[in-house]
């Protein structure tokens, strides 16, 4: 196999030999130490007197293999390269549809505030935007990164398995730079990119903003309380108590689920209040329409008048017909309601981490109040109250109607 080879690096029939520029005598041997070619005249001369030297075909068929040794691992190195340019096209794709998903996400939210909140939705949405296209062009500048080393490697790599067609003369020209260039390739990795969007706690701070521009101050109402249940003086915190309160049966009273509702009566309008569930294990809260029954046994659902989210047995769910579980990823210590009356809208709000729990969507009739259900004792686990939160005021007043 090497005779072979080192056949086929010999001049063939008619082909002219290289001569030495020197002393005119065919170009037979390789001096290793000054990596060129000489001719037997130049081999005993002073310069090359003390160096290694070979024949030609020997080191072209040595040099050959090596160059051909070289070429696996810039194949290798150019998959590698090809495979990160993939994979941050991917990523430039996912962020584009994280974008995407967000952008919508935000232009659903807003809308549902309507025109009050056109200018605080533009503002996020440029935020975005201006995310989105740092983001961008990073993800861009390292994909044309790779781009260039693929180039560079992919031409490398066509010199190299040129030069090993060459002529013994040439291939043996300039080779161990060849070889040194091979060697010293090294594969630059990407600069790491974020895809985690950046400004997701901007955006709940000004979804509670704009929120809080229909805050309204909610008290409890003791005529509808439950005997079981327990009001601060100031109305403000509801909790169950030890034992059954002596107290007059009013038609306005719940008398078979410890059930308090708020004293607002609301008949249009959006209004916006927070209630503090802290570490509690078992709560439910909402609005409901005054006209529901307070006495017996009562289907806590849309249908029957009642607007209500609730924490039960470990989960949080809507009290659709069916219930629909919600996915909760931080625990809310305050809830927000968003009544928008005329819209058919109640939101509900995790103030702790600034997400959307729920939102009931329908057509209000009637007079509207807000719901309270502070959940059993479970044995003191869940006896601390309910607390309605003061809402801070916007610099102008409660913009609501």
């Amino acid at each position: 196999m090497a005779a072979a080879v080192i056949a086929r690096l010999k001049p063939g029939k008619g082909q002219k030999e290289d001569l030495c520029e020197r002393h005119k005598e065919p170009l037979k041997l390789f001096c290793e130490d000054d990596g060129e070619t000489i001719c037997w005249v130049c081999e005993k001369s002073r310069d090359h007197k003390s160096h290694t030297v070979v024949p030609i075909e020997e080191a072209a068929q040595e040099y050959k293999v090596k160059l051909q040794g070289a070429l696996g691992p810039l194949r290798k190195e150019l998959q590698e390269a090809l495979a990160l340019r993939s994979k941050e096209k991917k990523k430039t794709t996912e962020w584009q549809g994280k974008v995407k998903n967000k952008r919508e996400m935000i232009a659903g939210e807003f809308n549902k505030l309507h025109t009050l909140l056109r200018e605080e939705e533009q503002l996020l949405l440029q935020s975005l935007e201006e995310e989105e296209r740092e983001t961008l062009q990073s993800l861009q500048e390292n994909v044309t990164k790779l781009s260039r080393q693929s180039s560079s490697l992919q031409q490398l790599i066509t010199e190299i398995e040129d030069k090993c067609q060459q002529p013994v003369t040439e291939l043996l020209k300039d080779v161990k730079s060849t070889l040194s260039r091979s060697e010293n390739v090294k594969l630059q990795e990407p600069e790491a990119v974020s895809t985690d969007l950046k400004n997701v706690y901007k955006i709940s701070l000004d979804m509670r903003e704009a929120l809080e521009r229909f805050g309204v101050d909610v008290t409890l109402d003791p005529d509808t309380a439950h005997p079981d249940l327990v009001l601060s003086e100031d109305r403000k915190r509801v909790r169950r108590g030890d034992r059954r309160q002596d107290l007059p049966d009013k038609p306005e009273r719940f008398d078979k689920y410890p059930i308090v509702l708020g004293a607002e009566r609301f008949a249009g309008g959006r209004r916006y209040w927070e209630v503090g569930v802290g570490d509690k294990t078992g709560w439910e809260l909402g609005v409901c329409r005054e006209s529901v029954s307070r006495k017996g046994k009562v289907t806590h659902t849309p249908e029957d008048g009642f607007w209500t989210v609730r924490l039960w047995d470990g989960g949080y769910e809507a009290l659709t017909s069916p219930p629909t579980p919600l996915p909760v990823s931080v625990r809310p210590c305050r809830v927000g309601i968003f009544l928008d009356y005329e819209a058919g809208e109640v939101l509900f709000y995790n103030v702790t981490d600034g997400s959307r729990l729920f939102t009931f969507t329908g057509t209000f009739s009637g007079t509207l109040r807000p719901y309270f259900y502070p959940g059993l004792n479970a044995g003191g686990r869940n006896a601390a109250p309910l607390i309605i939160c003061p809402v801070p005021a916007p610099a102008g007043g409660n913009l609501g109607p």
